[in-house]
């Protein structure tokens, strides 16, 4: 590497400090989901970012989903997934492959990397301490859940002791039963509880864009009524209306600033919170 590679190091560093100031202390709400889920290069580059915000000083809290493993494992055993407004239909077997795929493995491969590469992560669901309380969706969709209560007490403790809270999607009931609620959802009232300072969900997109499937309409800073007024329309639609339901709702809540941003970059975290230009779509009050 020569003197000008260097040199170019030493700037990307210097264009980071005014943001590794601003956050330090804060706390992250990260939806981990998609491509860079699956992809094991894009896998590691998402960990690696998120042990090199614990050690700046960043509090990380990962979100997790899992959804093209749970409809894998749905149809070995001979049962057809089936969503409404991006929601997975839940009945109770479907609810135990939720269960078996979230809790056990996509959280613990989760926590594993992260250890593995010099984080200390620990892999929780709602049954741990409380942490998500959750009432029954309203709507007819089996063991699907909401979020009722938040124990963010939890969270603040591990993120003191210098741990990564790395959560599955899955509810615990008043009734002590298990309930599948969105991970976006959970994301966006996880943020809202943690007074978190920003709400980035990792998608499979740029990020929104003005005409469907055309990335130059890519839409850089979004308000909450044009947001809502694009769902009404049908520009906003399937699995992209929790993640930007779950943006709003932190907003509303007081977090001051949610992305949208495409998982499939490298480093695409890193990108969004440490350099001037960022990326994706930002939905702001």
């Amino acid at each position: 590497m020569n003197k000008e590679q260097l040199v170019d190091k030493a700037r990307v560093l210097i264009e980071a400090l005014p943001y590794i100031r601003t956050f330090f202390g804060k706390t992250f709400v990260i939806k981990y989901g998609g491509a860079a889920m699956t992809d094991e290069e894009l896998k590691k580059a998402v960990i690696l970012d998120v042990i090199l915000l614990k050690y700046v000083g960043v509090n990380p809290v990962l979100v997790h989903g899992g959804g093209p493993e749970i409809s894998q494992w749905m149809r070995r055993v001979g049962k057809e997934p089936r969503f409404v407004n991006g929601l997975r239909v839940t009945d109770a077997e479907t609810m135990e492959i939720v269960q078996m795929v979230l809790a056990g493995k996509v959280n613990k491969d989760i926590v594993g990397l992260i250890n593995r590469y010099g984080g200390k992560a620990i892999g929780l669901c709602g049954h741990d301490g409380n942490l998500i309380v959750a009432r029954k969706h309203p709507g007819d969709l089996g063991l699907v859940g909401e979020v009722e209560t938040i124990n963010a007490d939890l969270l603040h403790l591990l993120n003191r002791e210098g741990y990564i809270p790395v959560i599955a999607s899955i509810g615990s009931g008043f009734d002590g039963e298990s309930y599948n609620i969105n991970a976006d959802s959970v994301a966006g009232d996880l943020a809202a509880a943690l007074k978190a300072d920003k709400l980035i969900m990792l998608t499979d997109v740029e990020g929104i864009f003005a005409e469907e499937g055309d990335p130059s309409t890519l839409i850089s800073s979004l308000e909450i009524e044009r947001a809502r007024r694009m769902i009404a329309e049908g520009r906003i639609a399937g699995g992209m209306i929790p993640k930007v339901e779950a943006c709003i709702k932190a907003l509303e809540s007081g977090v001051p600033r949610t992305h949208i941003i495409d998982g499939r970059s490298m480093h695409s975290l890193l990108l969004e919170i440490f350099t001037d230009k960022g990326i994706g779509t930002m939905v702001v009050s």
